[in-house]
């Protein structure tokens, strides 16, 4: 507008040239009808043919492929796919209230904690995971470390490794889980603080922020989901199933440790105790492409496609859900489910 006006007052002062009046006139017509246009309410949005997924940085390549499968089985869907650390990704639903239709989480109790029951009324396990100790051939100290040393390797000062933010990502919290486990499992008193001071410049806000600091060898290790270890070709160590937070089994053990970090509202605090991790997804309520969000979670629980895409990344399926969202859960679904306690 400031612009017009200078225009306006140009074309005053000039007003006894007609041509350049005429001149004027038409750039006056089009100015005006480009600032109209501009700032014209656009026209109801219609939604039939995208789909917006927020889902955590560690499924990146399974979702990658699931995408494109999907999008391939239904072509009039395109499918806007944004990775981020699972609470980054629910906090820009709660708290930036960005369109979203699916999140896929690392860990279902983010969207219980987070996102229930203002923005979800349900989710659905859909896989597996565990934790293990990522390096490279060029990691000092490589041909030494084991499932019974690692620790050590980790705290030797000719070492850096690496980890991610338990504020905004799952494998964050449960690498200091794994660390607070391994204080117990190892009978050592004080190596999970020592494990914890050592390298907190290399906390990143997510997993796979981490691997170029791995690739460019800035770090020797990192602590990451056995899944990407193998998604990259990195060398690894498995972690003994009373720390790796895989096996049911020992879900009593895992009990043990905790984490505090933030809650769902300002300067609170929710702990996040070890158990075995789980992988869920839900659809957001009143989301923007609801069909296309069903058709989506149906291809993801297909044994024969999304949990089949899920298996060969190196995530085993685990379908489930808690016997109180069964009824909240979209009947064409429920076929997938059996409840968590039936298992």
């Amino acid at each position: 507008m400031h612009t017009i006006c200078k225009i306006l007052h140009f074309g005053k002062n000039m007003g006894k040239n007609k041509a350049f009046k005429l001149i004027m006139e038409s750039v006056m017509v089009m100015a005006f009808a480009f600032m109209a246009s501009g700032c014209q309410p656009p026209k109801s949005r219609v939604h039939d043919g995208r789909l917006i997924i927020f889902h955590a940085g560690s499924l990146a390549v399974p979702f990658k492929e699931i995408i494109k499968k999907f999008e391939q089985e239904n072509p009039g869907i395109k499918v806007y796919a944004e990775g981020a650390g699972s609470r980054e990704s629910a906090r820009k639903i709660s708290s930036l209230h960005k369109p979203c239709d699916i999140i896929a989480s690392a860990d279902y109790t983010v969207i219980e904690d987070l996102l229930i029951p203002e923005y979800a009324d349900w989710y659905i396990h859909f896989a597996g995971n565990e934790m293990c100790i990522a390096f490279t051939e060029e990691s000092r100290l490589g041909s030494e470390i084991t499932p019974g040393n690692w620790f050590e390797i980790l705290l030797s000062d000719t070492v850096a490794y690496g980890r991610s933010d338990p504020e905004t990502d799952p494998c964050g919290y449960r690498s200091v889980i794994v660390m607070k486990l391994a204080e117990i499992y190892y009978d050592r008193p004080g190596l999970s603080n020592q494990l914890q001071t050592k390298n907190k410049s290399y906390i990143r806000p997510k997993e796979v922020d981490l691997l170029a600091l791995l690739e460019s060898h800035a770090i020797d290790y990192i602590f990451i989901y056995k899944s990407i270890a193998l998604q990259h070709g990195l060398r690894y160590i498995l972690l003994p199933d009373e720390i790796n937070l895989k096996t049911p089994e020992f879900a009593h053990f895992y009990a043990k440790a905790s984490v505090s970090v933030s809650g769902k509202n300002n300067g609170e605090q929710i702990t996040k105790t070890g158990e075995p991790m789980v992988y869920a997804a839900s659809i957001i309520k009143n989301c923007e492409n609801f069909n296309n969000a069903l058709k989506f979670m149906e291809f993801l629980l297909s044994s024969e496609k999304g949990l089949a895409i899920m298996q060969a990344n190196g995530q085993n399926p685990a379908v489930g859900t808690e016997p109180h969202y069964m009824k909240k859960i979209p009947e064409s679904l429920q076929k997938y489910l059996y409840h968590k306690n039936e298992k």
